[in-house]
């Protein structure tokens, strides 16, 4: 092996964990996201809403108890979500990959 394959592996190597490092990272902010998001926009829709305090006291007792099925409806969305983008960035990765191996040398035709 000569010192440019084992630089560009080494160089592969970087860009493989630094591509996953990324995609976890994105992964659980945006699940994070999500789960703020729910829980933020719930609170403030019971709480605006012009009911009286036993209305509001009602649905804030049903939003609690909606809250898990919701939050599991967010959860499979973003997960959905994650699965489309890992698939891009895969695709992704492969073109990366070839643009990165060297290209092969053809063998000349012997003509008998």
């Amino acid at each position: 092996m000569t010192k440019m394959e084992v630089a560009a592996m080494s160089i592969r190597d970087i860009i493989k964990n630094t591509k996953q490092s990324r995609e976890k990272k994105a992964r659980k902010k945006v699940l994070a996201g999500l789960a703020v998001g729910a829980v933020v926009g719930a609170a403030a829709g019971v709480l605006l809403a012009p009911k009286s305090g036993k209305e509001t006291r009602e649905d804030i007792a049903n939003a609690a108890k909606q809250l898990p099925d919701k939050a599991k409806e967010l959860a499979e969305a973003g997960k959905a979500r994650l699965q489309e983008v890992n698939q891009c960035l895969k695709e992704g990765k492969a073109v990366t990959e070839a643009d990165l191996e060297p290209p092969v040398a053809e063998e000349p035709v012997k003509e008998e």
